[in-house]
């Protein structure tokens, strides 16, 4: 496993991440126990999920997973380095009219409190906005987040989500603070969802933020059985037919480097510079073990050509993309 910093941090973690959302509802305890497990013995050590995780019915239920992992001991909460989140409805009736999705110093406070006894620990290293609260001044949020990591409860602060704007906008209040700011964004970002390649992964690595790629794969339609129409959910049906041209196009090239589609999706996603690790969510522990040699896959220029022209982006950042 290759690593890297995380943003401007001095804070080093691998190049995948574990994302544990299918945990509780798609994947039962045991096994999300082994995933776990072999995560941390293929030098895995960067774990990400939310307190909203579990489903509908039961949010939390995924952290509360992760905490009776880390119990076991052997060292399991020491090796790891741990990202939550914040912002999503968690259905508390204490909360009352402050259980709605969105952000607050109340709300901050109660909910990483609320994470950490469901986590079974102390503190988080990195503590992520799950979206950007519009309403909410940084005055009151980079205060809220100040206390957190004074009180050693947070490490880090991170966003998700955040348009590149949003994430000038805090860098900037954030110095006017002399905090360190956000050192991660979280954001939708593969093959076939370019768009943040105009303003968003430019901004982040001109500001010092690593990003972390949600749904590199695009919900299955980028993995190896997505022509198959097997790992792909029911819902993404429709953007199957719509791409499967491209997705044709994808697969014979993919058969050429004699590599799985997934793979090279995920290791076209890191090629990107402003990337620190995209989020691996495997549902089983062969999905996670046919992720592991992904950061060992080198896209040489002539490959990398290719795929754009299979699946095009902007080409440039904002402005140049579409003005002089």
């Amino acid at each position: 496993m290759k690593y890297s910093y995380l943003g401007k941090s001095g804070l080093k973690v691998s190049q995948l991440c574990l994302g544990t959302m299918n945990f509780g509802p798609e994947t039962e305890e045991k096994d999300a126990f082994r995933i776990m497990d072999a995560a941390l013995d293929g030098g895995i050590n960067f774990f990400d999920t939310a307190n909203v995780y579990g489903g509908q019915e039961r949010r939390g239920w995924t952290e509360e997973i992760i905490g009776r992992w880390f119990r076991q001991g052997g060292g399991r909460r020491e090796k790891v380095v741990l990202a939550t989140k914040v912002y999503g409805d968690m259905y508390d009736e204490q909360d009352g009219p402050n259980s709605a999705s969105g952000l607050s110093g109340y709300k901050i406070r109660r909910h990483c409190e609320a994470s950490l006894r469901r986590l079974q620990t102390d503190h988080v290293e990195l503590y992520q906005m799950h979206h950007v609260d519009r309403k909410v001044s940084w005055n009151e949020l980079w205060g809220a987040f100040e206390i957190l990591v004074q009180q050693g409860k947070v490490d880090y602060i991170g966003s998700s989500n955040f348009a590149g704007w949003h994430i000038a906008s805090a860098q900037a209040e954030a110095k006017a603070r002399h905090f360190l700011g956000l050192v991660s964004e979280q954001h939708l970002y593969n093959l076939l969802e370019r768009t943040p390649e105009l303003e968003v992964l430019p901004a982040s690595h001109e500001l010092g933020l690593g990003v972390i790629p949600w749904s590199p794969l695009a919900g299955g339609l980028l993995g190896r059985n997505a022509l198959a129409g097997t790992g792909v959910r029911s819902a993404r049906s429709a953007k199957l037919e719509k791409h499967r041209p491209q997705l044709e196009q994808f697969s014979a090239l993919c058969r050429e480097l004699g590599e799985q589609e997934d793979q090279v999706a995920l290791a076209w996603v890191l090629a990107n510079p402003a990337v620190t690790a995209p989020i691996i969510g495997p549902r089983t522990i062969e999905q996670f073990e046919d992720s592991l040699r992904v950061t060992e896959i080198e896209l040489d220029e002539d490959t990398l050509k290719k795929l754009d022209e299979i699946f095009p982006g902007p080409g440039r950042p904002a402005p140049e993309a579409y003005a002089w």
